[in-house]
């Protein structure tokens, strides 16, 4: 066999294995809710819980006996065909749960998407063959018979052969627990979850047998196997101590995230920079495993997401200090591993790096065709808009708080920005905001909306979009306050034009653009230090050459009148990865840095490769001029 032919099924086996994650993933999230419900229920009142109630602990039982599976089975149904499969696929998880003595998770991932595609099928037999006026009757009854007659399949067949695949996995794994060698499936685990197989792993092997070890012994360390978040954060903290550039400076947000959000995706990227550093999470892992084994720790159900908040809110009585050395030891041999291979890195970690590791994770996490949306919103209209990913949890929560905090800051405040997982994506939704691997699958279970679409949940453009859209009222121009008239009163002035600036650092740059504004009497001097903190939050550089520094919210009051100022720089300034030739500096009074932002980027777009290297080289101040005046 070829390398590349090699390689090829290797990368089919992955796919198919993050798509079957995903699948697994889509049933179990929606259910969190149930799982943490039973989880207290249990850890308060069972014998060993904190307020042992012999009355109160009946009640967990008929939940993780049938309602969490009922509920897995419905979900999977839906997940193949939407309600009516969800039906037929609770039916037909009864089935399997009477047939067993345990709690049947795994009988109900396997009857519940059956169900569901059997009745899609059947009703695509049947689809063209009903008389009209039977539909409802053929509909009901269709489901019901189908369903009737997988239940009693799962009872006489399904059921037996779960069950006895479940004792022969769950003795395989009392086996290398028995044998002390439990800390071993870090080295499994931890490098899954980099490449977003943990789904498959986690909800379909661990979860169900942590839950049935917890039934008889109150506890059960599956559950931490892989949501400890102590190997994550141990390369964070590498990072933090020993980085440079980007990675070292972005760490302590993402460490807040990872450790008390249970955002696990957040850390991937950095070990994707150095995939050696592969070692230091299932060293981490491993001596964690070990820790909790030999302390006996465990949780008394899934924590999800892997937060240490949630590991403390699902750790059973006497089970602390075990745990809580568990994520210690994990995050301090994580830490010292990957700090040996940081400090003798020889090159410095830039924003490049992190990027193309970002971009690699997206890369390896979404997969799919690319779709063109039909539908646009209005900005007049514009109320909704919804971020939208596999789980609907993780990166579109990441986009959708960064982008509501934005418009709120920008005072639009009217519009709500939400997140949902693909097949939940709300009808109300206007704009849907998804990754461009995912858009067939966001197109077709939301229609009715506009779709944007994104390499990045959180470095993109999509606030721009928005706030071009939304200012579409006022690209007739914006004029200086209180004047109207002739061009030189507009906000741009050929006096405020600087060629062939010598290259300088952003900052400096960023700076020069602020002083020309304060010269222009736009602005009052402290709106220089508003536009140095906004870049400091969001680069300001939109593409073509062209970077457009402006003040933050915070420094509004500083701006006398809306202008602009334009400053060439033929050999350009580095922004990140991006290199600028015209920074447009802008100030707009009462929001008119909106209208400001969109006419600029409207009249760019129109721009050739040509005109866009004569504006980044010309000599005359008419050239800019023409250009810069007609955005506004």
């Amino acid at each position: 066999m070829s390398t590349a032919t090699a390689s090829a099924k290797g990368f089919n086996f992955q796919e198919a294995m993050q798509k079957f994650g995903r699948f697994l993933s889509g049933m179990v999230l929606p259910n969190i809710g149930a799982f943490i419900a039973w989880g207290f229920l249990t850890a308060l009142f069972i014998p060993t819980g904190w307020l042992p109630n012999e009355y109160l602990a009946q009640v967990g039982g008929p939940m993780s006996k049938w309602l969490i599976p009922l509920l897995l089975g419905y979900s999977g149904g839906a997940a193949v065909y939407k309600h009516r499969g969800g039906v037929v696929g609770t039916i037909a998880t009864a089935g399997v749960i009477a047939g067993a003595d345990i709690p049947m998770f795994l009988g109900a991932m396997i009857m519940g998407p059956l169900a569901g595609y059997l009745m899609k099928k059947f009703d695509a037999v049947i689809e063209d063959k009903i008389p009209t006026g039977f539909e409802m009757l053929v509909n009901n009854f269709s489901a019901g018979i189908l369903g009737g007659v997988l239940a009693v399949l799962a009872f006489v067949g399904v059921g037996p052969v779960v069950l006895a695949a479940n004792g022969v996995l769950r003795s395989g794994v009392e086996g290398i627990v028995a044998a002390g060698l439990l800390p071993l499936a870090s080295v499994i685990i931890e490098p899954a979850k980099i490449l977003f197989l943990n789904n498959a792993i986690n909800h379909g092997v661990l979860s169900p047998l942590g839950i049935q070890q917890a039934e008889e012994f109150g506890k059960s360390m599956f559950f931490l196997l892989e949501a400890n978040p102590g190997p994550g954060l141990g390369v964070l903290l590498a990072y933090w101590f020993f980085g440079k550039g980007m990675a070292k400076d972005s760490t302590p947000g993402a460490m807040i995230i990872h450790l008390l959000g249970g955002i696990h995706e957040i850390y991937f990227p950095y070990v994707l920079m150095k995939p050696i550093l592969l070692i230091a999470v299932i060293a981490g892992g491993m001596a964690g495993v070990a820790t909790l084994q030999l302390l006996g720790g465990g949780l008394i159900a899934p924590s999800s997401p892997g937060s240490i908040i949630a590991v403390l809110a699902m750790t059973p009585k006497g089970a602390f200090i075990a745990n809580m050395a568990d994520f210690l030891v994990a995050t301090v041999v994580s830490c010292a591993v990957a700090s040996v291979f940081i400090k003798v890195s020889a090159t410095e970690e830039s924003g490049e790096s992190l990027e193309e590791a970002k971009a690699a994770m997206q890369e390896r996490k979404q997969r799919g065709q690319v779709a063109v949306s039909a539908v646009r919103i209005s900005g007049s209209e514009l109320q909704n808009i919804v971020y939208a990913c596999d789980a609907g949890m993780g990166s579109s929560a990441l986009g959708a708080a960064s982008l509501r905090k934005k418009l709120r800051n920008a005072g639009y405040t009217h519009i709500s920005v939400t997140n949902a997982a693909i097949g939940n994506i709300p009808k109300e939704a206007q704009i849907v905001v998804t990754h461009e691997k995912l858009a067939q699958r966001a197109m077709e279970d939301s229609p009715q909306a506009e779709h944007i679409l994104v390499r990045n949940f959180t470095q993109n453009d999509v606030f721009e979009q928005i706030i071009a859209r939304l200012s579409e009222n006022k690209m007739d121009g914006v004029m200086a306050a209180g004047q109207s008239g002739s061009r030189e009163k507009h906000v741009l002035d050929l006096t405020n034009i600087q060629l062939g600036l010598k290259s300088v650092s952003k900052e400096e740059a960023i700076t020069a653009a602020g002083k020309a504004l304060v010269k222009a009497g736009f602005v009052d001097e402290g709106y220089i230090e508003g536009m140095l903190k906004r870049e400091a939050d969001i680069s300001t550089y939109v593409g073509k050459g062209i970077a457009i520094p402006h003040g933050e919210a915070a420094v509004k009051d500083s701006i006398r009148q809306s202008g602009i100022v334009v400053l060439q720089y033929p050999e350009g300034i580095k922004f990140g990865n991006d290199t600028a030739h015209i920074l447009v500096g802008i100030a707009g009074k009462d929001n008119d840095h909106l209208s400001i932002l969109a006419n600029i980027a409207a009249t760019m777009d129109e721009c050739s490769d040509e005109e866009l290297e004569q504006l980044y080289k010309t000599k005359d101040a008419n050239v800019l001029y023409e250009r810069f005046a007609l955005a506004n």
